[in-house]
């Protein structure tokens, strides 16, 4: 059964506001063609921010609105890794205080990267990381909660993303992102919508979590059962919160696909775009190499590329990945 909840709708003017600010922080990534006998695909180098991924575009766009005030006590989010990394980016230029509530199978690599930016870490397990983003509170923490994916200022700064996507290809006919929370598929979708709205849009999921798959069989945001961790770490949560879904409901779809795909993928982007791409990365490059999206030209969103080297090698080598796509 279907439910109908409140409206929630993001205004283009707020990610235009926002493409007027982020760059502050952010960087204008490149739109690169992969040239392929079977589908042609752009990727969208979100890896190439100065954290490694997309989120410094929302988390910035938040922190640099609040009051003294409100950053008088410090900011605080619960993140893997990515979100935590975008807010401590964007409270070091503010001049405020970070810590983080940190999921125990948060990678090496990201925490080292979050140590790095000066912010404090609290370890937690993944379901009490994933009450806080339901609740958007928790008791061990002190400060302003910069929520990692529901918050309409900080969707609005992912969607920036979406106005270069449509600046640098303005015939694209799909564009995938990964999805986690939803927050950057939920910017992207707000600006492209608007602006192109015969563009298809995807979310790509890993099979091991995908919520936004059986959410859109059901028609109303569910809990992903099966739910197991992965090397996805960056996508795939347990469940589509339902503050979310009237953002999330209006895409084309999810493209579910394997750990074996993610992987090839990763070594296709390593291969062809000489980029090293995380697990969440993968996901869309392996949705658009799919064929599932669609004729035409269709953009993958390469949203971070914080992963252990070793751990890439040991993911790509374990399946035998090769890039050859001829």
């Amino acid at each position: 059964m279907s439910i109908t909840l409140p409206r929630r709708h993001i205004p283009l003017a707020a990610v235009r506001d926002a493409a007027t600010a982020v760059y502050g922080a952010a960087i204008r990534t490149p739109l690169v063609r992969v040239e392929l006998p079977d589908v042609e695909l752009y990727l969208k180098l979100e890896l190439l921010q100065p954290i490694g991924s997309f989120k410094i575009r929302g988390a910035y766009n938040v922190v640099r609105q609040l009051t003294p005030a409100q950053l008088a006590d410090g900011v605080w989010t619960v993140s893997a890794g990515n979100a935590a990394q975008g807010v401590a980016f964007a409270a070091r230029k503010a001049g405020a205080r970070c810590s983080v509530m940190v999921m125990d199978t948060a990678p090496d690599t990201k925490i080292r990267a979050i140590e790095r930016l000066g912010a404090t870490i609290v370890r937690a397990t993944y379901d009490e990381c994933w009450r806080t983003v339901i609740d958007h509170r928790s008791d061990r923490m002190r400060g302003y909660f910069v929520h990692p994916f529901d918050d309409d200022r900080f969707i609005a700064g992912n969607g920036t993303a979406g106005l270069e996507i449509l600046e640098d290809l303005p015939d694209v006919s799909a564009i995938i992102a990964p999805l986690g929370g939803g927050g950057l598929l939920a910017g992207i979708a707000s600006a492209v919508q608007q602006l192109k709205p015969d563009t298809r849009l995807y979310a790509a999921e890993p099979e091991t979590a995908a919520p936004l798959s059986v959410s859109i069989g059901a028609q109303r945001p569910m809990f992903f059962d099966a739910w197991t961790p992965s090397f996805v770490d960056g996508a795939g949560g347990k469940s589509v919160l339902e503050t979310m879904w009237p953002l999330l409901q209006p895409l084309t779809g999810s493209i579910v696909v394997t750990l074996d795909d993610v992987a090839k993928a990763m070594a296709l982007a390593a291969e062809r775009a000489h980029v090293i791409a995380e697990g969440a990365a993968g996901c869309a490059i392996a949705a658009a190499l799919s064929g599932r999206a669609g004729p035409g030209k269709i953009v993958a969103v390469v949203s971070g590329g914080n992963i252990d080297l070793h751990k890439f090698a040991s993911v790509i080598g374990a399946c035998g990945a090769s890039g050859s796509r001829s």
